[in-house]
């Protein structure tokens, strides 16, 4: 199969990247580097290097079209995306421009390309809104009522998707994903608690929890969603699903599970809550498992510590 991967340069693209490669794919890599790195890609280049293609361009770049009909991709997986949820806020049209003119380049290409299908990564933390706790874990069938610019454009995204694949056969699955955690993920960023943590206890340096910590947020490792990513290529036409465990773990209960993954005894710091941050989340993967066949298979204890055995390489 001939794939092409947007964001293929991040977290979770590169990882796919190396799973497509792995089982014989050819991949094309779009990708800006805006937060997505070379170095991500570099085993893929040194054990796959004759099948794999890296672009640098952004999406909201009009070349992006034309290069995907010249590359001509079976499938296209869109991960490319402006995934702040508080620049979104400050910055409404840049995220629209990214996230919804970005990803509509992505169907014109793909569309005049006789692509035949689109798997798109979306938000399961924000399209949803803020459920009500007795709605969690949360359905695909739950209202979407997002209250972030950037799960506004998310859930465009899927209105988009839906159009093009009426007027256009475009095929399509969206996958709403939960907290995404594993290695290459960001210390430095804002969604990545995982990585922040394990950045800092590695580094002897105290970690911050905002609010209370009993906040909850469903964690899901990144080898499980690129797993769906890559059923989702031949599988669950025209859907949505969520990719998540179910289970919602507090940020105090995360802190404690790593800390003693890392051997530090210290206790974490307290800092107000951030504004507009959901009190609890999880998603309902019962429609991944009817409809891709996908299960999580890494529980949190041995996700974070996988996390920590790769940051520990990182260290100089």
């Amino acid at each position: 199969m001939r794939a092409l991967v947007t964001g293929g340069a991040g977290f979770i693209g590169s990882t796919l990247v190396d799973r497509l490669l792995a089982e014989g794919d050819e991949v094309h890599v779009v990708d800006s580097l805006w937060t997505g790195s070379r170095a991500n890609l570099a085993p893929a280049r040194t054990a796959h290097g004759d099948r794999l293609t890296f672009h640098h361009l952004d999406v909201r770049d009009p070349e992006l079209v034309g290069l995907v009909e010249r590359v001509a991709p079976e499938v296209v997986f869109h991960l490319a995306a402006q995934a702040d949820v508080r620049v979104s806020v400050a910055r409404p049209l840049f995220d629209a421009e990214v996230n919804v003119l970005g990803s509509l380049q992505v169907m014109e290409g793909s569309r005049r390309a006789g692509t035949r299908k689109v798997v798109v990564a979306s938000s399961g933390g924000t399209i949803y809104g803020e459920p009500a706790a007795e709605a969690l874990p949360v359905r695909e069938d739950h209202p979407q009522h997002p209250v972030s610019p950037y799960g506004v454009a998310k859930k465009v995204v899927d209105d988009y998707l839906h159009c093009y694949r009426v007027l256009h056969g475009l095929d399509f699955c969206a996958l709403a994903l939960a907290n995404v955690y594993g290695p290459r993920q960001d210390p430095f960023g804002e969604a990545g608690v995982v990585a922040i943590f394990a950045g800092r206890l590695l580094a002897g340096e105290a970690c911050t929890i905002f609010g209370d910590g009993e906040q909850t947020r469903d964690f899901v490792y990144v080898d499980d969603v690129v797993d769906a990513f890559v059923r989702a290529a031949s599988l669950g036409e025209g859907v949505l699903c969520n990719i998540g465990t179910g289970v919602e773990t507090s940020v105090n209960a995360l802190y404690a599970a790593m800390a003693a993954a890392a051997g530090v005894g210290a206790t974490a710091t307290y800092a107000p809550p951030r504004v507009g941050e959901l009190a609890r989340s999880a998603l309902d993967p019962t429609r991944a498992g009817a409809v891709l066949g996908w299960i999580p298979q890494v529980g949190l204890e041995d996700g974070c510590r996988r996390v920590l055995d790769w940051f520990r390489t990182q260290q100089p």
